[in-house]
């Protein structure tokens, strides 16, 4: 896969490798899709403010994430239905997570099991759950996961309702997770007091995902999680939210200092990864790149796609006149007019010359 220079022939090769349904579930968003667009907004937002005549000729990009060191400061984001994207689903994502050295948070809607993708991969792994029974059920596939060797526990809090999704609604096309769900009902029926009897019968690192107030990230803190998870879900549920990286400043101002934030929504550069790490998070999760690239070519693209973020952070880290994101804070970026529209592909901006 290192015929794949940059992140631009990787997409591209995904929308050739994928029919118009799976690519519009993969690459959209609920209603307008104003959501998804802000996530890119917010991003672009963000300006940088480099430092010079510094020695940079060595440039460590790796992070930590719940205690565990890696390469780079991104995980893989949960996908339902990744095996409509790839045929080795979540197995495909661990072993690449495996090869490149970062961790996946495999999603409970996805295929292969949680035990066949636990075994995929050698290094720490993390379960997302979506609430698909009473108490008893989550007490069982927890044992599951525990018994799977999972390090940490993330669950969804934003998806009471599904995301009313016009592209996959005009399409006529649900997703195989959706198809084959049973009491999604209980999805909405989540509360505080049941996300704190879930995080005392895991009984380890607990993460909240889909946190998009500071009043919730205030009242995750106080339950005792181990990160707050920050997430509009990619844009594929509540329209017309604020961009991820806006919610995780605002977050980061008033919680960060008392938990661990990891974020995702958008995130598709190197350059994005470092704003969301300057502006307070400790890792950025990729979720429509990571699709795209097991979309273009397996495991291996995968693999490549993070080669290429890793390519990305090392040149922008040093350019800003950095060796590590430990010497990285919101000094180095501030808010700026944003240049042209913005949507799914503008930091792509050459697909548009070149024919898929």
């Amino acid at each position: 896969m290192t015929q794949f220079t940059c992140s631009q022939e990787i997409v591209t090769q995904a929308r050739r490798a994928l029919n118009q349904e799976v690519w519009d579930y993969l690459t959209g968003g609920a209603e307008s899709e104003t959501t998804m667009r802000r996530n890119r907004h917010a991003l672009d937002s963000y300006v940088f403010l480099p430092r010079v005549l510094r020695d940079v000729s060595h440039v460590d990009p790796s992070g930590t994430m719940l205690g565990h060191k890696v390469r780079i400061p991104v995980f893989l984001a949960p996908i339902g239905s990744l095996q409509a994207i790839e045929k080795g689903g979540g197995a495909s994502s661990c072993r690449a997570a495996s090869t490149f050295g970062t961790i996946p948070m495999i999603s409970s809607i996805t295929e292969p099991s949680l035990e066949e993708c636990a075994a995929a991969t050698t290094g720490p792994k993390m379960f997302q759950l979506y609430v698909r029974g009473d108490f008893d059920w989550i007490r069982n596939i927890l044992g599951r996961v525990k018994a799977a060797g999972y390090d940490a526990l993330a669950v969804t809090v934003d998806s009471s309702h599904y995301g009313i999704r016009e592209r996959q609604l005009m399409n006529g096309y649900l997703p195989p997770s959706v198809k084959a769900q049973k009491d999604r009902h209980l999805q909405a029926a989540i509360t505080w007091d049941l996300a704190s009897r879930i995080r005392d019968e895991w009984g380890g690192a607990f993460i909240l995902k889909g946190i998009a107030h500071v009043e919730d990230a205030a009242m995750a803190v106080a339950r005792g999680v181990d990160a707050v998870y920050i997430s509009n879900h990619g844009g594929r549920q509540l329209d017309h939210c604020a961009g991820a990286l806006d919610t995780l400043a605002e977050i980061a101002a008033e919680v960060g200092k008392k938990v661990e934030l990891i974020v995702d929504g958008g995130f598709l550069r190197g350059t994005d990864v470092i704003k969301a790490i300057a502006l307070g998070a400790s890792s950025v999760g990729i979720g429509r790149l990571q699709g795209w690239a097991l979309a273009a070519g397996g495991e291996a693209a995968l693999v490549r796609s993070l080669e290429l973020l890793e390519r990305e952070i090392i040149n922008a880290l040093g350019l800003l006149g950095l060796t590590s994101f430990a010497e990285l804070g919101p000094n180095y970026v501030r808010k700026a007019e944003v240049i042209g529209p913005t949507h799914e592909f503008s930091t792509f901006y050459h697909l548009k010359s070149r024919p898929v």
